[in-house]
């Protein structure tokens, strides 16, 4: 498996993000699910159904290249964004 476009050595972290096209709100879903928070109370949280924040998620997930929520959670901590 390749390396993910938005994970190329050398670039910005702004650059990573800018690409990527994450907002500020994925990045808190990003954050509570790293606090160990289910996507139901994110959900709860967000005025939003469990069902919508998995969607996010998945969506999430495809842009930055990741196949699970554990890795969108990594990518980000390791990017400082969470």
């Amino acid at each position: 498996m390749g390396v993910p476009e938005v994970v190329y050595r050398g670039d910005s972290l702004a650059s990573d993000l800018e690409r990527a096209g994450l907002t500020e709100e994925d990045l808190l879903l990003l954050a509570e699910l790293a606090k160990g928070v289910t996507a139901d109370r994110v959900g709860r949280s967000l005025d939003v159904s469990g069902r919508t924040v998995r969607r996010r998620l998945r969506c999430i997930c495809d842009r930055i290249g990741v196949a699970t929520a554990i890795e969108a959670v990594a990518w980000a901590a390791r990017r400082r964004l969470i």
